[in-house]
């Protein structure tokens, strides 16, 4: 059984991508004991990747059933007797639809947490649409903060609402079920929405648009490019710097890093005078190269920062100094966080599909060998 902080805690996860793709692998890698249940002879929905490769499904292994099957549904219904959670990422409606909603699951063990992972909700005029990360974070308003002012609004990868408004919330509110049930005797259903996680995330800004002090124009708040000191710069080898020198004494190191001598610290919340200091910060960013800078201001608490490549990002020294990023298979990759000073979690490869960790973890779970056998 593997440690980690989870060890012993016994979880079904209903084969997904995305977001429930990543809750297990948080939660397996913190150790939880997990057996991830995959439609039979089908690709992971979405994802054309060879198993080696899909780097989320590490740390658990996945076994091929046919929900649709009366013995499929028993086989789940009986993984449910000794399970601690249940999470799927299906539409509203389609568990209840395979005879495996909450009602079915919790009537096998009034302690299960079941957990659910949609982008709009279980309810809501938009429960049934389809829709993928972008759509959700741009109805919960965050999209529409990101970018330049003149230009639509990139994409900012699916972290925002697979994994940040998707993923964490989720695994936030199985652990907190968890918790709870472990007080009640009782479990409970986790309904995490991505456009809820997203919305949730964006509370910062609400409070500062309440106080007057964010506005709804990109590129015009301090912490969306619009302020000459929070911003990416261009280097003279058309790479970048990454500037986060909110407050004033780490605005007075960068100018002084800098040799900027034409900007008065005090003048650094002075919107009137954005335009001006932007022109020069770009101006001066432009006589080295990124590496150059990056060397310069390394020793100088001005937070400033190279912008990195990922293959860079698992190169650089802090990065290997932490052991941020571990190989599996000889696949880099990065491994576990958050740390744990006494139960450290593990990043682990999947095992191969029908292997003897499936037997191992299926025989853990109650199933006789002989049901075993004829699944795999």
């Amino acid at each position: 059984m593997p440690g980690g902080p989870l060890s012993g805690i016994r979880i079904i996860e209903i084969a997904g991508i995305g977001p429930t793709q990543f809750c297990g692998m948080l939660l397996a890698d913190m150790g939880a004991q997990i057996v991830r249940l995959r439609r039979p002879a089908a690709a992971d929905p979405g994802v054309d990747l060879p198993d080696r490769v899909n780097l989320m499904n590490r740390g658990r292994p996945t076994v091929d059933v046919d929900l649709k099957s009366d013995q499929g549904r028993e086989f789940v219904l009986r993984l449910c007797e000794s399970a601690d959670a249940l999470f799927e990422g299906f539409r509203p409606g389609v568990m209840e639809r395979l005879g495996l909603g909450p009602g079915e699951c919790m009537a096998r063990n009034a302690r299960l947490v079941y957990g659910r992972m949609t982008g709009w909700g279980q309810d809501g005029p938009l429960a049934d649409r389809a829709g993928h990360d972008t759509n959700y974070i741009a109805l919960a308003g965050a999209l529409h903060g990101i970018g330049q002012a003149d230009r639509p609004p990139p994409l900012p990868l699916n972290l925002i609402g697979d994994f940040g408004g998707g993923a964490l919330y989720l695994v936030t509110g199985l652990l907190a079920a968890l918790l709870e049930a472990g007080r009640s005797g009782k479990g409970q259903v986790v309904d995490a929405a991505m456009v809820d996680g997203t919305a949730s995330m964006m509370t910062l800004f609400y409070g500062l648009m309440a106080g007057g002090m964010w506005t709804e124009r990109r590129e015009s708040n301090v912490l969306d490019g619009g302020a000459p000191f929070a911003r990416c710069y261009e280097t003279r080898d058309n790479k970048y710097v990454a500037v986060c020198a909110l407050e004033t004494g780490f605005f007075t190191s960068l100018l002084d890093a800098l040799s900027i001598s034409d900007i008065d610290p005090a003048e650094q919340y002075d919107t009137d005078q954005w335009a001006r200091h932007h022109d020069i910060f770009a101006r001066v960013f432009q006589g080295k190269t990124r590496d150059e800078w990056s060397d310069l201001l390394s020793g100088v608490d001005a937070c400033a920062t190279p912008v990195l490549t990922m293959s860079e990002a698992a190169e650089h020294e802090h990065a290997r100094a932490r052991g941020s990023y571990v190989e599996i298979d000889g696949i880099r990759q990065p491994g576990p966080a958050p740390r744990f000073s006494r139960t450290p979690a593990e990043a682990r490869p999947a095992p191969p599909r029908g292997s003897e960790a499936a037997r191992k973890i299926l025989s853990e779970w109650g199933l006789g060998e002989e049901e075993i056998r004829q699944l795999l």
